[in-house]
């Protein structure tokens, strides 16, 4: 009787296991993505907008009703890969305004969601009055909206970085979703495969498109919840010690020589010195900026020597930090950090070992790059937003081979 009940007790308990087991576990890029993350599909519709662009008007999807295929583009100010493919963006709408192709641009990033050390390659951040000073100065030739305040767009498209784009055929389905092209670099010789172009002349010409589907690369969605990361990287700078070293004109000559791949921002001050105090933050936030990338803030008080911690507690209130892209090197040239005391008795010995041109009062800024060639040199309190222009001048806006 027993035997004959188990056939009948295993078919009973099987259904009841498999309900008891966990759930599969959901996809890693789709777990990390913010509620109501929605990846398009192709021979989806396209999803509708209302959105302000940088000409003071709400967009939507029907404004764009007209065109016979729509290629909506994720773009950003600060990335230094979707800046790359401006200019080629810029002649790709020019050469097919007249063939029915329309281009809009849209900024998905929350600029809240940015630390400082990812605008290394850019001027702005993302925000919305940013947006129309990056536009302006770029000459933008399509239409650039901000998706940054809610980012419904940027969720319903499934827009993974920028650039993204999204090309939509007469009837506003999917066609086409992926990179702009294959290169990275601002160089268009660079380029080797013209994926969204040519997935345009496919459907121009009434053909099915060849490549769908490519991957997008650049750099990741700004979600509104990376904030929290934003706000613990800020706790980081400001809990972070400083170290305080001494210094004589010896070295001081050596840093300025500057025998390295790095970027020297050279700044002389005291703690005692008015101006020195109220530009310091401008020199922090440039140290911030350029933290990703081969960039050093080396700070040089004249401060007495006996005076080393009250420079450091100044430093250490300024959030003076050194940033972690730093410290291999660092170890590498036997240094602790980028802060000293000049402990020479005579200034001019400083100055002849910094910057000969320097007249002498502080605060004195120079900026040298690999090898020793001066970029920017300011006596007096400095300007940030022109201390970083100079930088970025010189370090470029974009990806190089070299990186």
């Amino acid at each position: 009787m027993l035997s004959a009940m188990k056939p009948l007790l295993v078919s009973f308990l099987l259904p009841a296991l498999a309900l008891a087991q966990p759930a599969p576990k959901a996809k890693k890029a789709a777990s990390s993505m913010p509620e109501g993350f929605h990846e398009l599909a192709l021979g989806d519709a396209a999803p509708d907008f209302a959105l302000p662009g940088i000409d003071e008007k709400t967009h939507t999807l029907k404004d764009y009703a007209g065109a016979r295929l729509l290629m909506v583009a994720f773009i950003s100010n600060h990335c230094p890969s979707s800046q790359a493919i401006e200019a080629r963006l810029k002649k790709f709408t020019a050469a097919y305004e007249g063939k029915g192709v329309q281009v809009v641009a849209i900024n998905p990033n929350d600029p809240a969601a940015l630390r400082p050390d990812e605008l290394g390659y850019s001027k702005y951040n993302d925000s919305f009055p940013e947006m129309k000073r990056h536009a302006a100065e770029q000459g933008f030739n399509f239409p650039y909206l901000y998706d940054g305040e809610t980012q419904k767009t940027a969720l319903a498209y499934g827009c993974l970085a920028t650039p993204h784009v999204f090309l939509f055929d007469q009837e506003r389905k999917l066609r086409y979703k992926g990179r702009f092209d294959d290169s990275r670099f601002a160089d268009e010789a660079s380029v080797t495969s013209h994926d969204a172009r040519n997935a345009v002349d496919d459907l121009l010409a009434g053909r099915p498109v060849a490549l769908a589907e490519t991957r997008p690369h650049g750099c990741s969605t700004k979600w509104i919840t990376k904030r929290e990361a934003v706000a613990a990287d800020q706790t980081k700078w400001e809990t972070t010690p400083v170290d305080v070293d001494l210094i004589d004109a010896k070295g001081v000559a050596a840093l300025r020589k500057n025998d390295t791949k790095k970027v020297r921002l050279f700044n002389v001050f005291a703690t005692w010195c008015g101006p020195c105090v109220e530009e310091f933050p401008e020199l922090v936030n440039t140290q911030r900026k350029f933290a990703l990338r081969d960039f050093e803030l080396i700070c040089i008080s004249i401060n007495e020597p006996d005076e080393m911690q009250e420079v450091k507690e100044f430093l250490e209130e300024q959030n003076c930090i050194v940033p972690d892209k730093l410290k291999p090197s660092l170890k590498a040239e036997g240094r602790k950090g980028n802060a000293y005391v000049f402990q020479g008795a005579n200034q001019d010995e400083l100055i002849a070992a910094l910057d000969p041109e320097w007249p002498g009062p502080i605060p004195h800024t120079l900026v040298v790059a690999p090898g020793g060639e001066v970029i920017f040199r300011h006596n007096g309190e400095v300007d940030g937003d022109e201390l970083r222009a100079k930088i970025l001048e010189h370090m470029g806006r974009y990806f190089t081979p070299e990186d």
